[in-house]
């Protein structure tokens, strides 16, 4: 009787240490699961250039996107280009390209976050003033893609809403880019909530290290070849080689045949 009784409490004791070796290792795979998911969910804006002078392919079909009103590019059967600008700060460079966009009778959209209000309000007004769009790159530029409650979520947008409203006395247009190229889906269908269209590109090339700035060279190579109609292009305004050749790069496109047109008309 003894023994049986021993035999039951050794099976049971076994039982308990499968059990708890079970748990976390169930436990552990869940949790590996759901940030495969997570990280499933999240990515960088990218592109493929699979022939120049054609429309560049998303990692994002251009009709997903739009089902949460974003947009990377407009149709490829009018040359028609959309320049926008990345501007996280103010690296001196803006009014020599404001100067070239007045001379071309060009408007661009510029992504302000909150440091750039903050520190030019004077170009912000100018860019107003001279009838560009000043789009929504968030107040403080993070990776937005982390970023799944919607509270901070629309923390990050309206913030710098009420800056921009109070600086220029107007209700910022609802662009949205997202820093860095940083999103989810989720963030696209938050965005959209709020009454914004989320805005990538199609065409950019490597301009935002301020300490090795491309040629004029290079930077033709890339953005000659590969302009394409409807192309939404992004530059950085902290660029010196941009403010050098812009001048220069839209006479090239415009001699091309391009004409430039607004976020308002590719976005309708």
């Amino acid at each position: 009787m003894v023994l049986v009784i021993r035999k039951k409490q050794l099976f049971i004791a076994l039982a308990c240490c499968l059990v708890l070796i079970a748990v976390p290792v169930i436990w552990g795979f869940a949790q590996s699961q759901s940030v495969t998911a997570t990280a499933a969910a999240n990515t960088n804006w990218g592109l493929s250039f699979q022939e120049n002078g054609k429309t560049p392919v998303g990692n994002a079909s251009a009709e997903a996107l739009k089902a949460n009103n974003a947009y990377y590019c407009g149709s490829p059967d009018s040359k028609v280009i959309y320049l926008t600008f990345d501007a996280g700060y103010e690296n001196g460079y803006t009014p020599a390209i404001l100067d070239t966009l007045k001379k071309h009778n060009v408007k661009a959209t510029f992504f302000v976050v909150g440091n750039y209000i903050q520190t030019s309000p004077d170009l912000v007004k100018r860019m107003v003033e001279e009838g560009h769009i000043v789009g929504n790159h968030t107040f403080h530029h993070p990776d937005m893609s982390k970023i799944s409650d919607a509270a901070s979520f629309q923390e990050e947008i309206r913030s710098l809403e009420a800056l921009y409203q109070e600086t220029t006395g107007q209700e910022m247009k609802k662009y949205y880019r997202p820093p860095q190229g940083k999103y989810s889906e989720n963030n696209l269908k938050m965005a959209n909530e709020l009454g914004y269209k989320t805005v990538f590109w199609s065409l950019a090339y490597v301009d935002w290290y301020v300490d090795k700035q491309p040629t004029k060279e290079e930077a033709f190579s890339k953005l000659l070849p590969r302009i394409h109609p409807g192309a939404v292009v992004l530059l950085h305004s902290t660029s010196k080689t941009n403010s050098e050749i812009l001048d220069e790069l839209l006479t090239k496109w415009e001699e091309e045949g391009y004409t430039f047109g607004t976020l308002d008309e590719l976005c309708t």
